[in-house]
């Protein structure tokens, strides 16, 4: 029966080690790991449909005649070793004083900025810093003569961005953090060595035998006690041993405790794949207020040659006699005011450039050249679909949901392994001991032996009372339980309003494209028209003025609906769960 369960412990060790909790092979793309359909099928399973919305390793062990006992033997003998032991703890209490003494201090008051004494060392290493080996291999090379469009942009970001690569490694800590936990089913080997020098003393009495008759009684003959001394007694130990130790059946804590790991690096990897739709939002928005930003450029720059339009027709009707001189400071005045836009808007470009290289994980001074957006929007395929189905969607594969059901899960192997504390733990516990003692008494030649000690037992510890500490451990992880269940139902109501709210933006801003449209075709030919009867002397200069603004906003509105548009189909696309969503994996077909 022991054999057959050592067998079957084995077995399960080797089965748990090869199975798979992967973290994601690259920080530069999105991951699909191997059970994320298993969470998004669960989360499908649970959401409404559309009509519901719309209504250790094991060790060899040595033995043999110490080395610390031939060190000993052939060193300088047993004053040297003392000499050499009393160096070694006086350096170490040196070492200590230093570390006591030295300013370790906060600042000395609260009204003052402080320079702390290791400020200089610091900043010196931060002003000679260098890029890694690793930093090197991550940073791009970017092309100063070639310009980079969206999707290149959005891949530069995925490959050079630190926040993937801290998503990364949050989720290899997860995957070590499994591999932690399976380490459990292996059986715990540890060598130790001990080798020294023992001095000690041993009192011993001088007796003397009194001149009587001794006692028939069995007793001691009658002596006495006349004076006394002391045995001096010296040992040199060498000692190795391997000690074992496995635990071979404790109804699931070990499963419960891998579960939870498993559960919490599902949520690194899904958040892992959440900080590269993060960043693709990021790039793509910025991207967008970019272009914006080089159209109100634009905006303004036709906005100021109509202001110097106005102003010379205003110049040539002062120069005829036909308009005031205040009308002409008035044109004069208004073009100034369209060159300070033209300067006010060049610095929101300047400005959303550098958002959007720092959205990419670029430093502002390097030289990117970004495209143009494109002329026309058109309708994403995405939108073909219902706003309940898109929701329906989003409540089946967002990267936050699937992150808070596995926290759930998470809770409740927690409750399991709590529960697995009222049942025993079976232990088998293994040692194996070589010694070497050698003893000199009263100066005499050393004499001993080397001997093996050995032994193995089976321990079971069943608990029996711990103060309700198991009832109340229990009560608060099912209280987490619930939290994180209501988190979850929190959360699935939040994606159901980030999708409504996504749809209606787009909708709404498909429609106001139509209409912004037709507001610049009119307000173009409101003010040439206005200009023309001015420069015959048929309108006041007021009315010149008021359709020239009117043309500036109409341009500006155009401009404003096509970045939305853009803008909010990547938000929805952010809330339904598809922005930067990982391909599902290949299947291959059996042969026939």
């Amino acid at each position: 029966m022991p054999t057959r369960l050592l067998s079957l412990q084995l077995f399960l060790a080797i089965a748990v080690a090869r199975a798979r909790n992967d973290p994601p092979p690259s920080s530069e793309r999105a991951w699909l790991s191997p059970g994320l359909f298993n969470y998004e099928n669960e989360l499908g399973e649970a959401a409404p449909t559309p009509e519901d919305y719309n209504d250790c390793i094991c060790a060899r062990h040595f033995s043999s005649r110490s080395a610390i006992m031939n060190v000993m033997k052939r060193s300088c003998g047993v004053p040297g070793v003392l000499v050499k032991i009393s160096f070694i703890g006086a350096t170490q209490f040196f070492v200590i004083i230093g570390i006591a003494v030295a300013r370790d201090d906060a600042p000395p008051s609260s009204i003052r900025p402080w320079a702390p004494p290791t400020l200089p060392r610091y900043e010196g290493e931060l002003r000679h810093y260098k890029l890694t080996d690793a930093e090197r291999r991550y940073y791009p090379a970017i092309d100063p003569h070639k310009t980079y469009n969206l999707a290149e942009l959005i891949d530069i970001a995925q490959r050079s961005n630190p926040e993937t690569r801290v998503a990364w490694e949050r989720a290899r800590q997860a995957a070590a953090a499994v591999g932690l936990t399976e380490s459990a089913y292996y059986p715990y080997l540890v060598a130790a060595a001990a080798g020294g020098y023992d001095r000690a003393f041993i009192p011993f009495p001088t007796l003397r035998v009194k001149q009587q008759t001794p006692p028939t009684n069995g007793n001691l003959p009658n002596v006495e006690i006349v004076g006394g001394g002391t045995l001096i007694t010296e040992s040199l130990l060498a000692r190795a041993e391997l000690n074992a130790k496995w635990l071979l059946l404790d109804f699931g804590e070990r499963k419960a405790t891998r579960e939870a790991a498993r559960e919490q690096l599902m949520m690194a990897n899904v958040g892992f794949n959440g900080t590269h739709q993060k960043i693709v939002f990021d790039v793509t928005d910025r991207f967008y207020q970019l272009g914006n930003a080089r159209q109100k450029v634009m905006v303004t720059q036709s906005a100021l040659d109509a202001a110097k339009t106005v102003e010379q027709a205003a110049q040539a009707r002062f120069d005829n006699g036909l308009a005031t001189k205040p009308e002409l400071l008035q044109a004069q005045q208004q073009s100034a005011q369209s060159n300070f836009d033209v300067q006010a808007s060049l610095g929101a470009e300047s400005d959303a450039r550098v958002a959007l290289i720092e959205s990419i994980g670029l430093l502002p001074t390097v030289p990117l050249k970004v495209a143009d957006l494109p002329e026309k929007s058109h309708l994403n395929a995405q939108t073909e679909d219902s706003v309940g189905e898109l929701i329906a969607k989003a409540l089946s594969q967002r990267p936050d949901l699937v992150a808070k059901l596995a926290n759930v899960h998470g809770k409740e192997q927690g409750i399991l392994k709590i529960r697995t504390e009222y049942y025993p733990k079976v232990t088998l516990d293994a040692h194996f001991t070589e010694t070497d003692l050698q003893v000199s008494v009263a100066k005499s030649d050393y004499f001993g032996g080397t001997r093996p000690t050995f032994g193995a037992f089976l321990t079971m510890n069943v608990p029996i009372f711990d103060g309700f500490a198991r009832r109340h451990k229990l009560d608060i992880a099912e209280a987490d339980l619930h939290q994180a269940e209501n988190e979850l139902a929190g959360a699935r109501d939040s994606a159901a309003r980030d999708v409504w709210k996504a749809y209606t933006g787009y909708r709404t801003a498909l429609k106001k494209q139509d209409a912004a449209e037709k507001l610049l075709t009119a307000s173009k030919s409101a003010f040439d028209a206005v200009l023309e009867s001015y420069k015959q002397g048929l309108s006041t200069y007021p009315e010149v003025v008021s359709t020239e603004r009117n043309l500036t906003a109409a341009l500006a509105t155009s401009h404003d609906t096509q970045s939305a548009i853009y803008t909010s189909q990547a938000a929805l696309a952010l809330s339904v769960g598809d922005l930067a969503r990982p391909a599902p994996p290949l299947v291959r077909q059996p042969r026939r």
